[in-house]
């Protein structure tokens, strides 16, 4: 699969009391998730915030750059594929309470995930700003799927390949009204959108609900 590189320029904008602007900029590298289809097309009056990969001898590192998040504004988040899920997702919620607690954002404003389109080859945009990220594990209550790392689907005591999770909605009866997923807290963040697109195109069996808002990481 052909690399697809976005060279980011960051201008991150400081305003004093005198009105003077302070202009920082550096010039780094933002290897973006794929897929082939467009969800959102144009995101007017955003913020751009970055998630860079970095390596620390073993260590994998995630350096933000949130200097231009302006709480009134939609939010771009130009992850890096390779950054492990967990780790993303703990300074997203991070970044969410930010917002949330801001006394200047604004009701319309929305958070989004920024990927590449492969067919149109353009960039493109994944709506999450409703999403409830919970880093632990789901409670006997709750009726979910949980996919890995290496393309399975853990259901109760049942494991089986992704590609078979259409059919097994479609003949098994699921005692629930509500499934929610749950995702391997190690697996890389451009997996993950793989599976958000996965998941988006699943036809749910009569009488149940999937539920998309709330998501489990463990």
């Amino acid at each position: 699969m052909k690399k697809i590189f976005v060279l980011v320029f960051l201008f991150s904008l400081f305003c004093c009391a005198s009105s003077l602007l302070l202009v920082s900029c550096q010039n780094k590298e933002v290897l973006l998730s794929q897929a082939n289809e467009t969800v959102v097309a144009d995101v007017k009056d955003h913020s751009p915030i970055y998630f860079f990969f970095k390596t620390e001898e073993k260590d994998t590192l995630i350096e933000v750059n949130r200097n231009n998040s302006i709480s009134s504004t939609n939010w771009l988040f130009n992850i890096d594929k390779r950054l492990p899920l967990r780790k993303v997702i703990l300074e997203i919620k991070k970044m969410q309470a930010k917002k949330e607690g801001s006394m200047h954002k604004s009701q319309t404003s929305g958070n989004y995930f920024t990927y590449n389109d492969t067919v149109k080859k353009t960039m493109a945009f994944m709506p999450f700003t409703k999403v409830k990220y919970k880093l632990e594990k789901p409670d006997f209550n709750v009726v979910y799927f949980y996919l890995d790392r290496n393309d399975l689907v853990h259901f109760k005591d049942e494991v089986f390949s992704i590609n078979e999770l259409q059919l097994f909605l479609d003949k098994r009866i699921i005692a629930a009204s509500n499934v929610v997923f749950a995702y391997d807290k190690g697996m890389s963040f451009g997996k993950y959108i793989q599976y958000q697109f996965f998941v988006k195109h699943l036809i749910a069996p009569k009488g149940v609900n999937i539920i998309t808002k709330k998501e489990y990481i463990y």
